[in-house]
């Protein structure tokens, strides 16, 4: 595995000057062509009737797989960390088994019962408000590091699967073409409508977009059945990062790519260090299971991937949530 620290000029003119003045716009190396094939032959289908996710006009429920599966978590940080599945057997989905996920419905439930306690119907629609709410000041920060990095899938890739994906804000990077097709997981099934409104803001047309609810350890994906994984802020809640991170190589195709953005611990010996090691126990009681304290790059390092080009930046908005972390691993 080759790995590439990024430690831009400081000349770069185009990169915005709120991030950490020792760190600007990263240049990429060039990545290695992606296959295409159709995403549509990958998803987990749902048995029985068809999913809530597909009916927009009735009331989220909560279930068991053929049912739909229960979800919730709320990570303050601005991202949300565990996934369940449930889709339309309507839908021209195959479906296949998550690596990690048991035929049976009871097993699959104890499965997000230990990865993930269910939260109650008002957290999740509180958490839903409050990230497409309260998260334009950073993702206006961030803005110019993402545009850098999902640079690498525009016209490249057809199959995405964006785990998190929450309010859907990163959509418009990389889903304003009628030739991608992206899956996108979330816990939190009250985040479907805003990710579908994202989704269609951003040009994708309806038939192409897939929101299912699934938790990062069982991915309801089949195996290289994707071209690239987008994962914002997403590591610092997951219970298990390197079973997470297993299954992103999992899904992922030969030479396919995980765009990765994370918040990770701040240098030791600092002032917010020292913070963050004290709050971390209530930030992870309150914030849905955030992590202020981990250090994400060293997982993503030695996850096994090809290779791995990382760059750090410190966010004037994200307050304890420094520093991030952001890059690419090609599998």
């Amino acid at each position: 595995m080759t790995m590439r620290i990024f430690h831009p000029p400081a000349s770069s003119s185009s990169w915005p000057s709120v991030f950490n003045s020792k760190f600007d716009a990263p240049t990429f190396s060039a990545q290695t062509p992606i296959r295409t094939t159709s995403l549509l032959h990958h998803v987990v289908a749902r048995s029985a009737s068809p999913s809530v996710a597909e009916n927009s006009g009735s009331e989220p429920k909560r279930a068991l797989v053929g049912e739909g599966l229960r979800g919730g978590g709320f990570c303050r940080c601005g991202r949300r960390h565990f996934m369940e599945a449930a889709v339309s057997t309507t839908s021209p989905f195959i479906p296949i088994r998550p690596s990690n996920a048991s035929n049976s419905s009871s097993d699959y439930a104890a499965i997000l019962d230990k990865f993930h306690p269910r939260k109650p119907q008002w957290y999740e629609e509180l958490q839903a408000v409050v990230l497409d709410k309260d998260m334009e000041a950073y993702e206006a920060e961030i803005a110019g590091y993402k545009s850098q990095l999902f640079s690498k899938l525009k016209g490249k890739v057809k199959e995405v699967l964006e785990i998190g994906i929450g309010t859907g804000p990163n959509l418009k990077y990389y889903a304003n073409d009628n030739n991608v097709h992206v899956v996108g997981i979330d816990p939190n099934r009250t985040m479907e409508r805003y990710s579908r409104a994202a989704a269609a803001a951003a040009g994708l047309p309806p038939p192409n977009f897939k929101f299912l609810q699934a938790v990062g350890e069982a991915v309801p994906l089949g195996d290289a059945s994707v071209e690239a994984v987008v994962g914002t802020l997403v590591l610092c809640s997951v219970s298990d990062v390197d079973l997470t991170l297993k299954e992103v190589k999992r899904v992922l195709k030969p030479g396919g790519s995980f765009i990765f953005v994370e918040h990770v611990a701040a240098k030791d010996g600092t002032i917010l260090k020292f913070l963050q090691r004290i709050l971390d126990p209530l930030q992870q009681a309150v914030a849905g299971g955030c992590h202020l304290t981990r250090d994400t790059g060293k997982n993503i390092s030695e996850a096994g991937f090809s290779s791995v080009e990382l760059g750090t930046a410190f966010l004037a908005n994200a307050t304890l949530i420094n520093s991030h972390i952001y890059g690419i691993a090609n599998k």
